[in-house]
């Protein structure tokens, strides 16, 4: 095929030339008549096509494109093209298998299917124990810290309590010893005057709170000691100071902060009219007889002039004494 070609590309062209040269003779000594000219390109495909037989070339390209000459660049690009798609097409069916039906599975396939995803199926599960045993390993160990931690709380909460009750007895030692020091010491009692303002409840919970109580006289002589404490402190001013005695139990039965039932009692009385005037029905306006409240007024006050007894309102906010033991 190679050689072909070759004696194609030297033989060709030279019947080529040979002919323009031979037209362009006949065309100076004719004139360039027509009919010679269709002549000539006539003998020159007939010579074309004797020569593509005999060199076994395909004639299809020179009679569809006599001006291409066989041996140029461009033909032989096409016989190239056409024997390459030649070739491809014998590969693509050389390489082309045939077409078989593929064979049915058989029982033994289907149960070695069916194994194989047990197997997978197995293999999942005990994945699955493993981490539900290393879960359950975690809880525990978690459930391990809440156990100390809870501990820890405990014995945080046992200390901050054991630091408060050592705070409590710390402030009512001291209160006692500040209530003895700075205030009446009467016996086995001491009095203190606090001049803060406070209802009589809130005055019993801080008197509780320094190691004492609302002051509380057993009997007349610590009541006179009592009055001269409180007058000699707020003089000249007569100012009302809570004490220790209520009858929020029952109305007319008063007791002590302790729970005792008070023994004798102080209260204030109006101003008798002088000797031979004429006494009068009417009450004191200013000074009425105590107790007068009834069940409004159920806590005690003693006046800090006379020390005289007073019936108040509970939620009234007066000074107050604390008594404190010794």
């Amino acid at each position: 095929m190679q050689a072909a070609w070759l004696l194609g590309a030297l033989v060709i062209p030279q019947l080529l030339g040979f002919g323009h040269g031979a037209r362009g003779a006949e065309r100076e000594w004719e004139g360039g008549w027509g009919g010679a000219q269709e002549e000539e390109r006539e003998r020159e495909a007939l010579m074309l096509k004797h020569l593509q037989e005999a060199l076994g070339l395909p004639t299809g390209r020179g009679d569809e494109n006599p001006e291409n000459p066989v041996g140029t660049r461009e033909g032989k690009g096409t016989w190239e093209t056409e024997e390459d798609y030649e070739e491809e097409e014998e590969e693509e069916a050389t390489a082309t298998p045939s077409s078989s039906p593929s064979p049915s599975p058989t029982p033994e396939d289907t149960v070695t299917y069916i194994l194989g995803r047990l197997a997978g199926l197995d293999a999942g599960l005990h994945q699955l124990h493993v981490r539900l045993h290393a879960l359950d390993t975690r809880v525990v160990e978690l459930a391990r810290g809440l156990r100390q931690l809870r501990e820890a709380a405990g014995d945080t909460r046992d200390a901050v309590q054991d630091l408060q009750e050592a705070q409590r007895r710390a402030e009512r030692e001291h209160g006692r010893l500040e209530g003895c020091l700075k205030g009446l010491r009467l016996g086995h009692k001491c009095f203190l005057l606090s001049r803060d303002f406070e209802a009589q409840a809130a005055a019993q919970a801080r008197c509780v709170a320094r190691g004492g109580t609302l002051a509380q006289p057993a009997d007349r002589q610590q009541m006179e000691a009592l009055t001269r404490y409180l007058r000699g402190a707020l003089a000249p001013y007569n100012w009302p100071v809570w004490l220790g005695v209520h009858d929020r139990r029952a109305e007319g039965l008063y007791l002590f902060e302790n729970g005792q039932r008070v023994s004798f009692f102080a209260w204030h009385r109006a101003p008798r009219p002088e000797p031979g005037a004429r006494p009068s029905a009417a009450p004191h306006p200013l000074s009425p007889d105590q107790p007068n409240g009834g069940a409004l007024e159920n806590c005690v006050a003693q006046a800090s002039d006379d020390g005289s007894w007073w019936d108040h309102g509970c939620e009234r906010r007066l000074y107050y004494v604390c008594e404190f033991p010794f």
